[in-house]
């Protein structure tokens, strides 16, 4: 299976690749180390627990090459994921049980799987790896002092004869305490390591956007040029000829048409000029939670047939440099292309925060009609559009207006499940905010 380098997708497989390959190493030093002590204490490899030891080491060799081969052909790698993290707990508990359970020096391992499972799965899977250690060792070392199971080399009754109940409670909460502790800090700095990532993949994908769209911007805004003064001399050349022509319907009509269509021209002409020489705007200290609002509530009201059902969460006192026009162009094309990919009954949810005290960030989501990978990677090259009408110039736009603030702007996506845009601009620095949206 062929992943999109810089996405999630491609960053998983990458991480179970690694997975794989330490499992392997860890069960030849396994295999090693239970070899060694065979020798030394002049015991065979069939000699409990050594047996079972070299048992548990070959079984993870052979899942993981079971594991690679469903890697190369599979797409549902957060369940292969878990499922490997899962059998992986299962094959620790197997480890800490033949090397002496409640005593064993090895319970740390469950530490191990939580952390990598952190980095993998994230928080979420750090968390759930963190409660299946725990009910394993707590059920494993509850059958242990009531001497329903017991190691090899300790009778029926050794945990309860040499360990008082409060120690045993006192080093499970212990334990069980030491899991959840490890599995948030370390769910808590992989999400910051998948936070940067996607924003530096953000970073990278506008810059080759840019590179690409820059030396053809520069030549089609010349020839741009060119046409727009010639055609305004046609239309307004043409206006005059209606004007003092006799009357005639069919001389009227057919004008009508030429001035209409040189409209529609001169206007396609102005916006591509907008996106390949955008002009340097007013800029100013804004607020853009106040300026959002202001446009969202534009927006309801000047689409009352469609009635998006726009949800807002939007934090206060969002400080950005920004022409109060250009923002509002942004918005308004995400919102536009939101409502169209949503249709009456979708549901558009705006979202501003500031992100680490460096970005604000704007995320507009839908869950309409969804992109696949092929159309992401186009969107914002100019005039490629998806719609009956439209120049396919919006997103162009927004873009290159991002772009010359400093900005990001990214998309997530999948077909019938929605889209996400992230527009991320750099904060300011504000002594007091100012009182009221800019106009």
């Amino acid at each position: 299976m062929i992943f999109k380098k810089n996405t999630p997708e491609f960053d998983l497989y990458r991480k179970l690749k690694w997975l794989i390959f330490f499992r392997v190493l860890f069960a030849l030093v396994l295999l090693a180390s239970a070899t060694f002590a065979g020798i030394r204490e002049q015991q065979t490899f069939f000699t409990p627990p050594l047996f079972f030891l070299n048992t548990i080491a070959g079984l993870a060799i052979l899942l993981s090459l079971l594991y690679r081969i469903i890697l190369q052909y599979t797409r549902r790698l957060v369940l292969l994921g878990y499922a490997q993290i899962i059998i992986d707990t299962l094959l620790v508990t197997g480890i800490i049980f033949l090397t002496g359970s409640f005593s064993s020096i090895f319970s740390f391992l469950y530490l191990l799987v939580i952390i990598y499972a952190s980095m993998i799965l994230f928080r979420n899977g750090g968390m759930v790896t963190a409660v299946f250690c725990s009910l394993l060792y707590g059920v494993m070392v509850d059958l242990e002092y009531y001497g329903l199971i017991h190691p090899f080399d300790a009778g029926p009754n050794f945990m309860m004869a040499n360990y008082d109940w409060n120690y045993v409670i006192f080093r499970l909460l212990m334990t069980i305490i030491a899991c959840f502790a490890v599995a948030f800090l370390a769910g808590y700095l992989s999400e910051q390591e998948k936070r940067a990532k996607r924003d530096l993949w953000a970073m990278e994908a506008q810059v080759k956007r840019v590179e690409k769209l820059a030396a053809i911007g520069e030549m089609a805004a010349g020839l741009a040029h060119e046409i727009k003064n010639p055609l305004a001399s046609m239309s307004g050349a043409i206006q005059v000829l209606k004007d003092e022509a006799l009357h005639n319907g069919d001389h009227a009509r057919l004008m009508d048409i030429v001035l209409r269509e040189s409209d529609r021209i001169s206007s396609l002409v102005n916006e591509f000029l907008m996106f390949a020489r955008p002009q340097p705007g007013n800029k100013k200290l804004i607020f853009l939670d106040r300026e959002l609002r202001e446009i969202v509530k534009q927006f309801e009201t000047s689409n009352p047939q469609q009635r998006p059902d726009i949800r807002k969460r939007i934090d206060a006192d969002i400080p950005v440099e920004i022409d109060p026009e250009h923002f509002r162009q942004v918005v308004w094309n995400l919102l536009l292309n939101a409502m169209e990919a949503t249709g009456k009954s979708g549901r558009i949810d705006v979202v501003l925060y500031a992100q680490a005290s460096r970005y604000a960030c704007m995320v507009i989501s839908d869950n309409g009609c969804g992109m696949s990978e092929e159309i992401q990677q186009s969107i914002f090259d100019p005039f490629f559009t998806g719609k009956a009408k439209g120049t396919g110039l919006g997103l162009s736009i927004v873009q290159r207006i991002l772009t010359s603030y400093d900005g990001l702007i990214d998309v997530q996506s999948k077909p019938e499940q929605g889209s996400t845009f992230t527009v991320k601009l750099p904060l300011a620095r504000v002594s007091s905010p100012p009182n009221e949206p800019s106009k």
